[in-house]
C-alpha cells in the first residue's frame, strides 16, 4: 500500500514537526514584555511587529505582538516543565512573581504540598501574565513510555544535565547498598538511568 502522495515514498511518519512557538494573547506588549523578562528569559531577535521569548532550556519559544492572534487575552493555557517544582517556585517568587502554592492531585480535587512521593507529573505550581495567560509548573524527571524516542535522548541546558546526575547519583548510591560493593562500571550504571528516566524505560536497579 503506497504510503503517501508524494512520489518520494515518505509518509507522515516519516517527517519530523517540531513545536517551534506558542502565540500568546496580550492587550499590551511592553507590559508584557517587561513581565517575561523578568522570568530571565532570553529576549530573540526578530522581525518587527513581534516579540520572542524562549524559556532557558526550551526548544519551543512564546511569541506576542499586536497583530498575531484574535485569540482574547488571558485565554491561553501552557504547561512549563521543570525537575523540581519547590525550587522553580522559589526562583519565581524572588523574582517578583505571583506564584501559587506547590500542590498535587488527590481524588478529592487538588491537595497543598508537593506529591509525598514525588512522582512526575504530579506536582504543580501556576501563575499568570499581567493579562491573565496562565503557566502550569509541573515537575517531570522521568517520562511516560514513549514519551521521547529511545534513540534522541538529550538535556537541553546544564541545569538539566546537573539535576540528571544528581539523581542517578542518588540511586547509585542505593545500588550500591543493596549489592554491598562498590560498583567500578558505575558510569554505565548512570548512563543507562538517566536515559531510562528520559524514555520511560524500567530504571535499573
Amino acid at each position: 500500500m503506497p504510503r503517501s502522495n508524494d512520489p518520494s515514498g515518505t509518509g507522515i511518519r516519516d517527517v519530523d514537526m517540531k513545536l517551534e512557538v506558542v502565540v500568546v494573547p496580550v492587550t499590551d506588549v511592553d507590559r508584557a514584555k517587561e513581565f517575561y523578562g523578568r522570568l530571565g528569559w532570553r529576549l530573540d531577535q526578530t522581525p518587527p511587529g513581534i516579540v520572542q521569548f524562549t524559556p532557558q532550556g526550551s526548544g519551543c519559544s512564546v511569541q506576542f505582538g499586536p497583530d498575531l492572534t484574535t485569540g482574547a487575552p488571558g485565554s491561553a493555557k501552557n504547561y512549563l516543565v521543570v525537575t523540581d517544582v519547590e525550587a522553580a517556585r522559589a526562583a519565581l517568587v524572588a523574582a517578583g512573581v505571583d506564584v501559587g502554592g506547590v500542590y498535587h492531585p488527590g481524588p478529592d480535587g487538588p491537595v497543598d504540598g508537593p506529591d509525598p512521593e514525588r512522582r512526575s507529573y504530579f506536582s504543580r505550581a501556576s501563575f499568570q501574565d499581567p493579562d491573565g495567560n496562565t503557566w502550569l509548573l509541573q515537575e517531570i524527571t522521568t517520562r511516560l513510555p514513549g514519551r521521547i524516542d529511545t534513540g534522541v535522548t538529550s538535556f537541553t541546558s546544564a541545569n538539566d544535565l546537573t539535576a540528571a546526575l544528581r539523581r542517578a547519583a542518588d540511586a547509585h548510591g542505593e545500588h550500591e547498598k543493596r549489592t554491598g560493593k562498590a560498583d567500578p562500571d558505575w558510569p554505565d550504571w548512570y548512563a543507562a538511568y538517566m536515559v531510562a528516566e528520559q524514555t520511560g524505560a524500567d530504571l535499573p536497579t
